[in-house]
């Protein structure tokens, strides 16, 4: 059997708030769930107008609270942009409250604008080039 998962952003509609599009995004997992998706993959992206899925892990308690069956993750929390002890943490954390329904992807891109990255980070040295 094949194995269908979703990748969601949290578009914000035009006209529209980042409340409205995490509940559009916690009705798509439902959806996905109930057509027998096997998982809900989460996309980190900071400072982008437009995106409501920036704090990635607590979209993923949300989605996960909101459903039964359906695995949530992220598609790739950028290393570079966290302590890696905080993300262990909180999806930890998140495994403990929905056991055998959080996973965890990583990366290492620092993956936005250079205004941004400094934000996020405390310095640069650890982002990939």
């Amino acid at each position: 059997m094949t194995l269908f998962s979703v990748l969601d952003l949290s578009p914000i509609p035009a006209g529209s708030h980042a409340g409205a599009a995490l509940h559009n995004t916690l009705d798509l997992a439902r959806h996905a769930e109930r057509l027998g998706y096997h998982r809900f993959w989460l996309a980190e992206h900071h400072n982008m107008t437009g995106i409501a899925s920036a704090a990635t892990s607590v979209v993923i308690g949300f989605v996960a609270g909101g459903t039964q069956t359906i695995r949530v993750g992220s598609g790739g929390i950028m290393l570079p942009n966290h302590a890696p002890l905080v993300i262990a943490e909180q999806f930890g954390t998140l495994e403990a409250l929905y056991p055998g329904r959080i996973d965890l992807g990583l990366g290492r891109a620092p993956g936005t604008d250079q205004t941004t990255a400094r934000a996020l980070r405390r310095d640069l040295q650890g982002s990939a080039d």
